[in-house]
C-alpha cells in the first residue's frame, strides 16, 4: 500500500500554531472613548468595517469562539471598542481591537458622527496599532465609508502599518465571482493584502490566522555573522 504524499515541512504546523494562538483570545476591556482605552506595548491588530459586513463571526470564527465578539441581531449597536488579548499561559503577546461597525442606517446622525470621529482618532493615533484588517461584504463593494477609512490609514500604511481588505461571505460568490472580487479589492487596498473568507465554508480562515499571527510576532532581524578568529 502506497502512503499518502508527504506535506511540504512547516505547513500544517504554521496553520496549527496560529489557530491555537487564535483560541486564546480572552476579553480584556471595553472602552466607549479613546481615554478609556489602556496603553499597551505589544502589537494591536484593528478589525473595522460596515455593521453588515459579518466582523463579529469573523472574529468569532478566527478564534474558535461562539461569542467572544457580540454578534448583536440590531447591527450597529456595539458602540465601544473591545480589546481582546492574546496570548499562551495567560501572558499576553498581542492584542485584538474590535471597533464598533459603521454605516448602519437605523443608528442616530450624531451617534454615527462621534464614532468616525473616535474610529477616525484611534487608526491615526494608537501608538501600538500593528495592523488593520477591514471586512468588506464583496456582493457590495466598499462603500464610500471604506474609501474614508482607507484614506485615514494610508499615511501609516505608507510608514509600515499592515493592512488586510479581508472579503467575508465569499460563500455567496461563485469561483469566477470571488476571482473577479478578488481583482477590483487587489486595486483598491493599495498594495495590502486581499483574502476570500467564509464562516461558514472556513474557508480563507487558516491563512488569515497564519498572517495575522505572522503580522503580531515578527521576526527579529538577523545579524550579521562575523567570524570568530577572522583570517589576516
Amino acid at each position: 500500500m502506497s502512503s499518502a504524499p508527504a506535506q511540504p515541512a512547516g505547513t500544517k504546523t504554521a496553520a496549527a500554531l496560529a489557530m491555537g494562538w487564535m483560541h486564546t483570545a480572552r476579553f480584556l476591556t471595553t472602552a466607549p472613548t479613546l481615554e478609556f482605552l489602556p496603553a499597551l506595548a505589544v502589537p494591536e491588530i484593528a478589525f473595522v468595517g460596515r455593521s453588515n459586513a459579518g466582523k463579529s463571526t469573523c472574529i468569532n470564527t478566527l478564534t474558535q469562539q461562539k461569542r467572544l465578539a457580540f454578534a448583536s441581531k440590531t447591527p450597529g449597536r456595539t458602540q465601544s471598542i473591545n480589546l481582546f488579548a492574546l496570548g499562551k499561559q495567560g501572558i499576553t503577546d498581542s492584542i485584538l481591537a474590535d471597533l464598533p461597525g459603521y454605516g448602519y442606517a437605523a443608528v442616530p446622525k450624531q451617534d454615527k458622527l462621534r464614532w468616525q470621529q473616535v474610529m477616525a482618532n484611534y487608526l491615526v493615533t494608537r501608538e501600538n496599532l500593528q495592523a488593520v484588517v477591514l471586512l468588506c461584504d464583496p456582493r457590495h463593494g466598499l462603500t464610500e465609508l471604506d474609501d474614508i477609512l482607507l484614506e485615514v490609514i494610508r499615511p501609516r500604511v505608507e510608514e509600515g502599518l499592515k493592512f488586510l481588505l479581508l472579503l467575508t461571505k465569499a460563500d455567496k460568490l461563485n469561483r469566477s465571482e470571488q476571482a473577479k472580487a478578488l481583482s477590483i479589492a487587489r486595486l483598491q487596498a493599495g498594495g495590502g493584502e486581499v483574502k476570500l473568507f467564509s464562516a461558514l465554508k472556513k474557508q480563507g480562515v487558516e491563512e488569515t490566522a497564519v498572517l495575522l499571527s505572522q503580522w503580531a510576532h515578527p521576526e527579529p532581524p538577523h545579524d550579521r555573522e562575523i567570524p570568530a578568529n577572522p583570517v589576516p
